[in-house]
């Protein structure tokens, strides 16, 4: 069963809620069709921009790095998606060891 874009985003903040890590929705998508971003902010001006992708070999849906650097730069490159997507989801993520969680299972 895939999950509705709402019910992700809520079961992954949960995950970061329970581990202190600080996040927050910064542009609320559609619920059932919606992508999603996540930003990791590691609040020293650097910032990196997740997003899912498909694995062609295997299938397999993975989070990989839709762009990084000073964050003004990511910021940027995530209007520019929302402006192409209305639909998008966009999660920021604040944490200074850059823990993020995309990496555990059920989040892929």
């Amino acid at each position: 069963m895939r999950l509705t874009a709402d019910i992700w985003v809520s079961a992954y903040l949960t995950r970061l809620r329970l581990l202190e890590i600080p996040a927050f929705v910064v542009q609320r998508g559609d619920n059932t069709a919606g992508a999603v971003l996540i930003k990791l902010n590691t609040l020293d001006g650097q910032a990196c921009c997740y997003q899912r992708s498909f694995d062609l070999m295997t299938g397999a849906r993975r989070w990989v790095v839709l762009t990084a650097g000073q964050e003004a730069d990511v910021d940027q490159s995530i209007a520019k998606q929302r402006s192409f997507d209305p639909d998008l989801w966009v999660i920021e993520v604040e944490d200074r060891a850059g823990r993020h969680l995309l990496d555990e299972p059920g989040l892929d």
